[in-house]
């Protein structure tokens, strides 16, 4: 079974990360731990991470408290019975109403469970993911990060990852590619790593202009 980021262990690579790299250190200093963000595993957190593409995280959030509301426990069955129209008045683009009945059929159908994904390395995770309309490297390195508490993983093309990196470091904002070689020198502390990012971007903002959110700009 893959090892789980925990609230010791991810307090152990805090300082280790403050000790190798000054940027760290400056955030820590400034902010301290940053928090686990650590969601359920399963059908309702993953197609909510689906919402989160592209879009703003309290957007996302609106759109599926919406569906909570309207559902309760958001389940692939419950969320089958739920049209196209009443959809798109919880918020969903026609995009993701096909992302989410898509990911939903797969489970009931029995090509996907998640469940099973617990045991999968991380590469094979992202394998049974991908190949699945709508999900792409940015989803699944999320759901890895946040919900199977992966400690190893770098979130590719969230922007506020690179905007974080860019104001601590003083270096030009980098592309996707760039920036996950940059992070190979943080293994194996990735997860930690975005976690001080967001923690100082989310800091930074509220700071400045509260209540903010990241934009994330995925897939």
């Amino acid at each position: 079974m893959p090892k789980r980021l925990k609230q010791t262990k991810l307090e152990r690579a805090v300082a280790v990360l403050a000790a190798d790299h000054s940027e760290f250190a400056s955030v820590y200093e400034k902010y301290g731990v940053p928090p686990l963000w650590d969601r359920e595993p399963g059908f309702a957190t993953l197609l909510q991470i689906i919402l989160e593409q592209q879009v703003s995280l309290a957007s996302a959030k609106a759109c599926f408290d919406k569906l909570e509301l309207r559902l309760g426990e958001v389940t692939p069955e419950r969320f089958l019975t739920v049209s196209d129209t009443d959809l798109k008045k919880d918020g969903f683009s026609r995009q993701k109403t096909g992302y989410g009945r898509g990911l939903a059929n797969a489970i009931i159908e029995g090509t996907l469970d998640l469940n099973d994904l617990e045991r999968l390395s991380d590469a094979e995770v992202k394998e049974k993911l991908i190949a699945l309309k709508g999900i792409g490297h940015w989803t699944v390195d999320i759901y890895l990060l946040m919900a199977l508490l992966r400690p190893d993983v770098m979130p590719r093309g969230d922007i506020a990852l690179h905007a974080a990196w860019h104001s601590i470091s003083g270096e030009p904002k980098p592309s996707a590619d760039e920036f996950l070689r940059i992070a190979e020198s943080w293994r194996p502390h990735r997860s930690t790593a975005a976690r001080l990012l967001w923690h100082y971007y989310l800091s930074e903002k509220r700071s400045r202009r509260p209540p903010a959110t990241p934009t994330n700009l995925s897939e």
